[in-house]
């Protein structure tokens, strides 16, 4: 823990007063998270700038509704997102049970009523296209992604993906499965560029069905 960078000036603009909740799940992900195979041994003195607000200052852009994030792992972005945006109701999808005990815990721990922990991969989830948006970060190539995500998502809702530089060039490897999934308006988006000091980029696009 004596190596977590020092907290950013921006993260009390993003968090506001949420901070406090921000401030003791980085701690805890900072305590344990290597230990218990959610982050790498290079990471917690970046934790904040390149996990933390690199999820956070994505929440803005989720409707007040049902978000799932699938292969929440760490909780990047589906925990941070629930500090974030209490108003949201986050489905954390994800297979492995190590990394759900974990988000229980956390979820738990943080008083988070607005979270729901779900064991499964994405292929496996049972409730249909119920979900208003749904998220992923680092996951697989959106062309591997979309089909994945995109059948969860309702009529009118949203994919946003959290992605790097290369967005644009997987969009148009994507454009087959863009075209099954059913995708409009799709494009890739710079979020948090005042901010932070490496924004993060999204995918976004909307699901029509009809």
């Amino acid at each position: 823990m004596n190596d977590l960078e020092p907290e950013p000036a921006a993260a009390a603009r993003i968090f506001g007063d949420r901070l406090d909740l921000a401030r003791l799940f980085t701690r805890n992900l900072a305590d344990q998270g290597e230990t218990r195979g959610l982050i790498g041994p290079l990471e917690v003195p970046r934790l904040w700038s390149r996990h933390i607000l690199n999820s956070a200052v994505i929440a803005p852009l989720f409707p007040a509704g049902l978000v799932g994030d699938v292969g929440s792992g760490a909780g990047l972005p589906g925990l941070v997102g629930a500090i974030a945006r209490p108003d949201v109701e986050w489905v954390l999808i994800e297979p492995m049970e190590r990394r759900t005990t974990w988000l229980q815990e956390q979820a738990d721990e943080l008083g988070l009523d607005n979270v729901r922990v779900v064991r499964a991969r994405a292929e496996d989830w049972a409730e249909g296209p119920t979900l208003d948006a749904v998220t992923a970060r680092a996951v697989s190539a959106l062309r591997k992604l979309l089909p994945l995500t995109a059948p969860l998502v309702r009529d009118g809702g949203e994919v946003i993906l959290m992605k790097g530089i290369s967005a644009e060039a997987e969009i148009e490897k994507a454009a087959k499965q863009i075209r099954a999934a059913r995708l409009q308006d799709v494009r890739t988006e710079i979020i948090g560029e005042d901010l932070l000091t490496d924004p993060t980029r999204v995918v976004r696009g909307t699901v029509r069905r009809t």
